[in-house]
């Protein structure tokens, strides 16, 4: 007789032990901590379509608006600065805000904190702009939170490569001038 295996479904990472509240309506994969390519795939994907979304409702709610300012510098400039380094900084310092979040609220709480303090800080060079950014760092945020019980650098290399790839299509159009 052959034996059966029956398989489960994969749990949720232990960084969500506090439950995802609203969150749980993203989908499953963000909360695994299985496969770092398939989160990376995901949460770009989720980024990419989310922010796209809402900047084009931005665009029709306040057509004037102007974006970011990235100054006078070389296009391979704005490429390094848009799609390598904001990235990896700004992950390392959310990053640092959502453990020392995670000491006081719950997981869920902690990602929508951060995602809303992100938006903020993008507000302050464009006050639209931060009504777009806000989902895809809740998405970093939600990556964060889930492989974070595999250690700080790998989760923020996970992070990092989702927003590299999610600037790097918009930085790719603003060094074309499109």
């Amino acid at each position: 007789m052959v034996g059966t295996r029956i398989e489960t479904a994969p749990a949720q990472s232990p960084g969500w032990r506090g439950g995802a509240g609203p969150l749980a309506i993203l989908p499953r994969v963000l909360f695994r901590d299985e496969r770092p390519w398939l989160a990376i795939l995901v949460g770009w994907l989720l980024t990419i379509a989310g922010s796209t979304l809402i900047g084009w409702i931005v665009a029709r709610i306040a057509p004037d608006n102007s974006g970011p300012d990235f100054g006078d510098v070389s296009g391979a400039t704005k490429l390094f600065l848009i799609a390598l380094f904001s990235p990896v900084v700004e992950t390392l310092i959310m990053a640092g805000v959502l453990s020392l979040l995670l000491r006081f609220l719950r997981p869920w709480h902690a990602v929508i904190a951060s995602a809303l303090l992100w938006g903020i800080a993008h507000s302050l060079s464009s006050p639209w702009w931060g009504v777009v950014i806000w989902w895809p760092f809740l998405i970093f945020s939600t990556l964060y939170v889930t492989w974070r019980p595999h250690g700080a650098w790998r989760a923020m290399a996970i992070i990092a490569s989702v927003h590299i790839l999610q600037n790097l299509f918009p930085a790719l159009l603003i060094v074309m001038g499109k």
